[in-house]
């Protein structure tokens, strides 16, 4: 973190240090964060780096700061999860016009708690002053998370996905941290304001990003997930085509996932074409798991357990002489 400011690094350093464990071994004085690793034979990081888009716009106009935090964290982990990985620490980089300590703590305060909450150690960042790049009340935020898994566990659908297996989809807490560019261009500040099923618009369209780690990594550890697509930019086409092999295709039909109420709103009211949705939003799928069809059943109920709405929504053919790798049926 930078030192400009001591007593901000000081509330900095204690939110930090909440989220600890004895794998730490440095604190916000040392230059990098240190993480410990043990009790792996052939251990792989895994690592991704995310922001939250110009949903981030949004969140600061109506001061929502903690859930530009929140959604930082969750757009990284989500991506680590796919490879099997277990999180073991992040960091930030925030960047701003001018340094508002109350707008940073809250930011961190959001990182903080979720990290906190799914088992992730909060080990340090960057807070970076820039006037001339960024206007006096802009902000930016960027995320860096570093999880690991043994080697023979990691999780890559090009290699396991087998034609037969079935897709589950778990449903995401709304937009997410996609698309914002897009609803900005269809709202006006009037509309935000406006209500939507009992409250203002702007409070469904920043409901944080949903975290899939509380139940995803009781499924690493009990049944076979031969891939995992976090549905991001590109949709359920652009994400789920990137973890299927060569030689396979997908099949999703459409009637099967429960589209949530936000995305027909934004459809009718943008007059877009579905495929524009497809192409942009999750439409209700936050991730997208491909495991065997003889553990259907189990993962199903075992989801339903970990408090999750599960549902089937497609599954792996071998469709000859396309490239194609996901059917919209």
């Amino acid at each position: 973190m930078k030192k400009s400011n001591s007593r901000t690094i000081e509330k900095i350093s204690k939110i930090l240090k909440k989220t600890y464990n004895n794998k730490v071994l440095s604190n916000l004085d040392h230059f990098s964060g240190f993480y410990q690793i043990f009790g792996y034979k052939n251990p792989i990081l895994i690592s991704g780096v995310d922001g939250v888009g110009t949903k981030l716009r949004l969140a600061l106009d109506y001061e929502k700061y903690n859930i530009i935090g929140i959604d930082c964290f969750a757009m990284c982990i989500n991506d680590v999860l796919c490879h099997g990985a277990t999180p073991l620490f992040f960091l930030d980089y925030l960047a701003c016009g001018k340094l508002d300590s109350y707008i940073v703590e809250k930011i961190l305060h959001g990182i903080a708690f979720s990290c906190k909450k799914n088992n992730t150690c909060f080990i340090g960042g960057e807070t970076a002053e820039m006037p001339g790049i960024y206007q006096e009340n802009d902000y930016d935020v960027a995320g860096f998370c570093v999880g690991i898994a043994e080697k023979n566990k990691i999780i890559d659908g090009k290699k396991l996905i087998q034609e037969g297996d079935i897709l589950i989809g778990l449903s995401s807490s709304g937009v997410h941290s996609n698309g914002f560019s897009l609803i900005r261009n269809i709202f006006s500040k009037n509309d935000f304001l406006t209500d939507f099923e009992n409250q203002p618009l702007f409070e469904t369209l920043l409901e944080p990003t949903k975290i899939y780690y509380s139940s995803i990594h009781i499924l690493f550890k009990e049944f076979d997930i031969h891939g995992i697509a976090h549905i991001t930019g590109g949709g359920i086409l652009d994400n789920v085509s990137r973890i299927i092999p060569d030689n396979l295709s997908s099949v999703i039909i459409k009637e099967k996932i429960p589209i949530q109420s936000i995305f027909n709103y934004i459809q009718k009211k943008g007059n877009l074409l579905e495929k524009e949705m497809w192409n942009t939003f999750n439409m209700g799928v936050g991730m997208i798991l491909v495991i065997p069809i003889n553990q259907k059943n189990s993962i199903l109920h075992r989801l339903r357990m970990l408090g999750e709405h599960p549902f089937i929504l497609g599954y792996i053919v071998n469709i000859k002489n396309t490239d194609q790798k996901v059917f919209l049926k």
